[in-house]
């Protein structure tokens, strides 16, 4: 940027304009009165701008959990377990779907560090660790107000410059929002800016030409940005009525896409919709919130297959491609549809994805392998039985522990995926390990194969669940007094050890049901205890203590340890719930 007097250089900053060496008549005169025309750095017109103008920090929420910073792409983070490499904006989806997977479950996302922050004027810095993040967050201070943070501009914007003081002019050329920013905030009071109308405005990404100061006033006071951004539904009535839609995916307990076949749908903005496989349905459609869900109502009728689509949708994203839906159904099952442009190819699919189904919800199952970084790491689970129930849930248990998660089957072009998410304590909890999205190798009535291929540095990780519980460990469950123990000689007591303190559970029926007995059950007062190097020690209060060495048997389902009576030493032996104890010799 360039006028006589120097002193102005200093006030427009980064933006670019060229001066005359004195005003002529030919110049553009600039009016400093007439606020329809000018405006100067201290108006509120100004302020609006800088609103609109500066990097909006709320765009990636879903990641960072602020609206002080946005994220300088790419970035790496870590959605309920699986690693996704983020590019832009736009592969925001890539977390959603993920989270969007499975109903009920705990959406857990972490940042791969170092990561760069954008603030709110542009400026950048570099996050090497999450304390570091976590302390920038806590002292951030958005000094300008984000009332119109949903409001972008279309550039270059070009305009006329004017200063008072010294009564010079100049063009301006603004090429993108920074420029724009950096120029907005040096703007004094004596300089005056007419830009060049008409210019594009963008409203949540909906695009309008503006001709006056005037109308871009009128955009300022009607735009309400308190919702932008966070709802991916914004505008499906547009989307839905534009064109035929096709049932790409139709998911109740089964894949039951291929059910579809044959049918286009079309919605109209009345309200009303046909679906035509060569004889048109009638149907009708509306969109509703429910406690603040948005849902997308369909009803074709009683007819099948039309008859399951009757219900209230809720919508999942949108967009002009796709529409994605689910319904929790009665039982907690997921039910799931989706709209695409494409006629669904019925090329099998669904039959090779119901067949994976049936076969996993039938019986047990127990993990052979588990490769990681050419490992097995199939002792980490081999006291667990994994059992697989058609509601989309999944459940792994052992003696001492019960883990819940989720599950799903997909097939799409890249072939058929069986999705786990299992929650997990931390990060070097094994159930952690198999969140992910595993693609089928190979699947029999008594084993499933599974591999994921890292997207980093293409190393493959292997698992495989068979029907039998894995043998190769030795030891099949590991050596910690943790958990529940079932006393030989007193088969009505039990006593559980957690977190530090022995808890005294009694049972008072014939057979104790010890599985669904806990710490709820337990007589007050817990003792305190210590685990160091097999010496168990109990605080029995008063000054009392119980030190003993514990020796642990039969595939650690037993311990045992030597009691000392007045004229005999006596073995004392516990063992785990469900373990038949007479097979311990």
């Amino acid at each position: 940027m360039k006028l006589i007097n120097l002193r102005f250089i200093l006030i427009a900053l980064i933006a670019l304009f060229t001066a005359t060496s004195c005003q002529k008549e030919e110049d553009v005169i600039i009016d400093p009165t007439d606020n329809s025309e000018s405006f100067n750095g201290t108006s509120n017109f100004a302020a609006n701008l800088l609103s609109a103008t500066q990097n909006d920090g709320s765009i990636d929420n879903l990641i960072d959990g602020t609206s002080c910073f946005s994220l300088d792409f790419p970035v790496d983070v870590v959605a309920n377990g699986q690693q996704v490499t983020l590019n832009s904006i736009s592969d925001l989806q890539l977390v959603e779907a993920i989270f969007n997977l499975f109903i009920g479950d705990t959406d857990v996302l972490g940042l791969v560090f170092p990561i760069t922050l954008i603030s709110e004027d542009f400026s950048e810095q570099v996050v090497n660790d999450l304390a570091g993040f976590i302390a920038l967050v806590a002292n951030c201070a958005n000094n300008i107000a984000d009332d119109l943070n949903c409001l972008d501009f279309q550039f270059p914007i070009t305009g006329t410059l004017y200063n008072a003081s010294n009564e010079q002019t100049g063009t301006l050329s603004i090429n993108n929002a920074n420029e724009w920013f950096q120029f907005l905030s040096g703007l004094g009071s004596d300089v005056y800016v007419a830009i060049n109308y008409p210019i594009t405005v963008l409203v949540s990404g909906v695009s309008t030409t503006v001709n006056s100061n005037t109308e871009l006033t009128d955009i300022f006071n009607q735009t309400d940005c308190s919702n932008s951004g966070s709802n991916t539904t914004t505008g499906i009535e547009d989307v839905l009525t534009d064109g035929v839609w096709y049932v790409t995916y139709f998911f109740d307990d089964y894949d039951e896409t291929s059910d579809f076949n044959g049918y286009a749908f079309s919605f109209n903005a009345d309200g009303s919709a046909v679906a035509d496989n060569g004889v048109q349905t009638a149907g009708s459609w509306s969109i509703y919130t429910d406690s603040g869900v948005e849902k997308l109502d369909l009803n074709f009728g009683m007819m099948e297959p039309l008859e399951e689509l009757m219900d209230d949708w809720e919508i999942v994203s949108v967009s002009s491609d796709e529409i994605q839906l689910r319904d929790i159904s009665g039982d907690g099952s997921v039910d799931q549809l989706t709209f695409g442009r494409t006629p669904n190819s019925g090329g099998g699919g669904s039959g090779e994805t119901n067949a994976l189904i049936e076969l996993l919800v039938t019986d047990q199952w127990y993990i052979h392998l588990m490769e990681e970084d050419l490992e097995n790491d199939a002792c980490d689970y081999v006291d667990f039985s994994f059992t697989y129930a058609l509601n989309g849930t999944v459940q792994a248990v052992s003696a001492t522990r019960t883990v819940d998660g989720f599950w799903a089957v997909s097939n799409s072009s890249s072939g058929l995926e069986l999705i786990l998410n299992f929650n997990y304590i931390s990060e070097d909890d094994p159930f952690e390990d198999l969140n992910d999205d595993w693609d089928v190798l190979f699947y029999d009535s008594e084993n499933v194969q599974l591999e994921e291929v890292s997207g980093g540095n293409g190393d493959a990780e292997l698992l495989q669940f068979a029907r039998t519980p894995y043998t190769g460990c030795g030891n099949t469950s590991p050596e910690t007094i943790e958990g529940k123990w079932v006393l030989e000689d007193y088969q009505n007591t039990m006593y559980i050890f957690q977190d530090g303190l022995r808890y005294t559970v009694y049972c008072v029926d014939p057979v104790c049901d010890w599985e669904n007995l806990g710490i709820d059950d337990a007589i007050p007062n817990p003792n305190p205890y210590t685990f160091i190097d097999d010496v168990l020690t109990i605080d029995l209060f008063f000054g009392n203590f119980f030190v003993k060495e514990m020796d642990f048997r039969c595939q650690n389902n037993v311990v045992q340890y030597e009691f000392e009576d007045v004229n005999q030493i006596l073995t004392i032996r516990w063992f785990r719930p469900g373990y038949d104890i007479s097979q311990c010799n």
